[in-house]
């Protein structure tokens, strides 16, 4: 995707500066062969000099760089630059974006993220509670699309799990007319740029801190894996599901385990599971019963059965038994149901 050599134009840019000043640049940027980065505190250690000295001297050799006879002579490549994130990202593109876009080499990524700092044909903003690092070419559209970002984040509920296409939709939306120059490809990179918005292994968006997006055990995947499947799952399903869906391993009994604690759950039926979020009453026939009573009045057996069992999978019978219970409920001279006082 580049036409030069990152590591061979960064060695020729610094041989231009003094031993010491191409010494601390190789260093903060892990240049060297090793790759590795130290911290301006570890540099002035070694020098015997204090981190802002560290950091007068670093930023000596970038401008010393930046006015060398050499960098003009390879001006031609930081144009090249500059096109590329016009055209990956129409002006404006997260910074991990654009390394993973250049390349996978660590010690490459170094060199290359050497010379975006080095060169000015194109701007950095540092990362916030709102946006990651991220690098423009033209700050209009840079403010546009951040702008565009932060209304899209709060357009959206904390539990919401939306389609990429939706995303994508909402997001057009927000960039008045900038969206029709730009192809999809374009606004997801612009997506990325974002700390508050992100999508879950199963490829949904949402809040970025929320635990449908930021997966981190099996209580989330098995959410994910019920409300993909979108009606109620045995938990012998879903730990099919987890280890098919996400390759996770996914014990059944540790499933059924995280499943009865996590209140997102709800069981309806001997083993079975559904989300709280479908309206499922929580606890057991009897509470099902009650609430049904509570909220409806008097109602025929019949009546009783058909809301039950849209709540719990279970025997006719078994609802009937329920009903038994002198305790929390009687039986009308009319034949219906209702609740005992």
């Amino acid at each position: 995707m580049i036409t030069f050599k990152p590591k061979q134009v960064t060695k020729t840019l610094l041989e231009v500066l003094p031993d010491r000043a191409r010494d601390i640049l190789e260093k903060r940027y892990g240049l060297g062969k090793d790759g590795e980065t130290y911290t301006l505190e570890a540099i002035g250690q070694s020098y015997g000099i204090t981190r802002e000295r560290v950091r007068q001297i670093e930023n000596y050799g970038i401008q010393s760089i930046q006015k060398s006879d050499e960098y003009k002579k390879q001006y031609d490549l930081f144009i090249e630059m500059q096109k590329l994130i016009d055209q990956l990202g129409g002006g404006v593109i997260a910074e991990h974006v654009l390394l993973d876009e250049l390349s996978d080499d660590p010690l490459v990524r170094n060199h290359i993220y050497f010379l975006l700092v080095v060169g000015d044909p194109f701007y950095k903003n540092k990362e916030n509670p709102h946006f990651s690092h991220r690098w423009y070419t033209e700050k209009k559209i840079a403010e546009t699309v951040e702008e565009a970002l932060k209304k899209v984040y709060k357009g959206l509920n904390p539990d919401d799990l939306i389609s990429e296409s939706e995303i994508l939709s909402r997001f057009r939306e927000e960039l008045i007319d900038i969206a029709d120059r730009h192809d999809e490809e374009a606004l997801k990179r612009w997506l990325s740029i974002s700390k508050q918005i992100d999508r879950n292994p199963l490829g949904d968006w949402g809040h970025a801190d929320s635990p449908n997006i930021r997966v981190k055990g099996i209580r989330d995947y098995a959410y994910l894996a019920v409300k993909r499947h979108g009606s109620p799952m045995h938990f012998r399903e879903v730990a099919e599901a987890i280890s098919d869906l996400f390759d996770h391993d996914a014990h059944v009994a540790t499933t059924h385990n995280e499943l009865i604690k996590d209140d997102r759950f709800v069981l309806v039926g001997r083993g079975l599971y559904a989300l709280s979020e479908w309206g499922y009453t929580a606890g057991v026939v009897k509470d099902v019963l009650r609430q049904i009573l509570e909220s409806e009045g008097p109602l025929s057996k019949d009546e009783i059965i058909d809301k039950v069992r849209k709540e719990r999978y279970v025997k006719d019978n078994t609802i009937m038994v329920n009903l038994q219970d002198t305790n929390l409920f009687k039986k009308l001279a009319n034949g219906t149901y209702t609740l005992a006082s």
